[in-house]
């Protein structure tokens, strides 16, 4: 079943065939852990305070039908992170999956009608961008889930907002990597953070989009990074082998382009992609390109890629890179490659992000939290905190009887 999956992701948004089988084995692994880690802990109504006179106890409720508007980049991930704990809590979900992965939503809705989830208690949405807005103006929502662009994630807010609709959002991210100049074995730093960029062909809301690396060990940082990306197969995404496929929507291909050019106009190298890769002649295809003697005027630099782009930045010290991966409106991840895990603590920790990583990058757990800062997103998946916004505390106080 698993296989047929994968073939359907794979046909509808380009990933490739591996990767998509990758996503559906650890979706449902995904969906299995809240159960085994925190669902006594989060739905199990509390007592605070008990004596003999009174008792304050805390009940959590569901929220009542939640919407579910889902994106195309990891429609099994994205989606599992709603409906497992959603449907956990006890709430109904009305699922409107991204047109763009429209097929793979329909697959979803059948395997938890299958398995034995109600046609009223999950139910499917299809449609564009309209069918979202209407979805978001709903009124008697208890909720609304949201996974995409800012620019969307805006207008979501702005249709929920007459209904007073709590609406939780998951946006995207221009997410940074810091290579020290204390890494020892640069290759394999190297490889960790290409195969970051350009996993998905860049399409991950946890994407490394920039890279900053100490300028004593730039070059030899740099020989590895282009061997490792020059390495990786582009083509037919049905094909086993094949590492980086077509990119999902026809606009991107000429956003990625502008991105390019502006950064070569002020001044970049581009040392690998351009005209260098032959790419078949059906689909939106983008050439991985990895661009360096970047700065932060440049858009690649600042804007949200969402596709094989990566610029790569020579810094002289923990000073500026700092200082350049807080130059940026997102907050959705940050990582550091660094011998000493005091010193990358120490980085992270000054850092406006949900999730930080130590020699390590593009990673999820269901254990942890899943959040956004600043124009990253507004609340929590996965872990216990992400549990908890599927539910509302009532509060009780119990006095002792008023008499006979």
């Amino acid at each position: 079943m698993q296989d047929s999956l994968a073939e359907i992701l794979t046909k509808e948004m380009g990933k490739p065939i591996n990767q998509a089988k990758n996503e559906i084995r650890h979706a449902v692994v995904r969906i299995s852990s809240p159960f085994h880690h925190h669902e006594a802990q989060i739905f199990k109504e509390q007592t605070i305070c008990e004596t003999s006179k009174y008792e304050e106890r805390i009940l959590y409720e569901p929220l009542g039908v939640i919407a579910n508007i889902s994106a195309w980049n990891y429609p099994y991930f994205v989606s599992s992170n709603i409906f497992a704990g959603g449907l956990m809590a006890g709430n109904s979900i009305l699922y409107k999956p991204s047109e763009y992965a429209s097929l793979s939503g329909r697959e979803i809705t059948r395997l938890l009608h299958e398995a034995g989830v109600p046609e009223d208690v999950f139910m499917l949405c299809t449609g564009k961008g309209e069918t979202g807005a209407a979805v978001a103006s709903l009124k008697g929502l208890g909720g609304i889930y949201f996974t995409g662009s800012v620019k969307t994630g805006v207008e979501i807010s702005k249709a929920a907002a007459p209904n007073l609709v709590k609406v939780q959002l998951e946006l995207g991210g221009k997410d940074p990597v810091y290579v020290r100049q204390d890494v020892k074995d640069v290759a394999r730093a190297a490889a960790t953070i290409a195969e970051g960029a350009f996993y998905n062909c860049g399409q991950s809301c946890c994407s490394v989009e920039r890279i900053y690396v100490h300028e004593k060990i730039f070059p030899e940082f740099m020989d590895n990074f282009v061997n490792t990306v020059k390495s990786y197969k582009v083509g037919d995404p049905m094909d086993k082998e094949t590492f980086i496929g077509p990119v999902a929507r026809e606009a991107q291909v000429p956003f990625l382009a502008s991105q390019v050019q502006d950064a070569v106009t002020k001044g970049a190298n581009v040392v690998v992609g351009g005209e260098n890769v032959a790419l078949p002649s059906e689909g939106f295809w983008f050439s991985p390109t990895v661009l360096t003697d970047v700065d932060h005027s440049m858009n690649v630099m600042r804007e949200e890629s969402f596709g094989p782009v990566i610029g790569i930045q020579a810094v002289s010290g923990d000073a500026e890179a700092l200082e350049l991966m807080k130059d940026t409106p997102y907050g959705l991840t940050a990582g550091v490659f660094s011998e000493s895990r005091k010193d990358a603590e120490a980085i992270l920790r000054e850092l406006d992000v949900g999730t930080a990583y130590w020699n390590c990058c593009d990673r999820v757990s269901a254990r942890l939290p899943w959040s956004g800062r600043k124009a990253s997103g507004i609340g929590a998946t996965l872990g216990l905190d992400g549990l908890r916004s599927f539910v509302q505390p009532k509060a009780y106080f119990l006095h002792e009887k008023m008499g006979t």
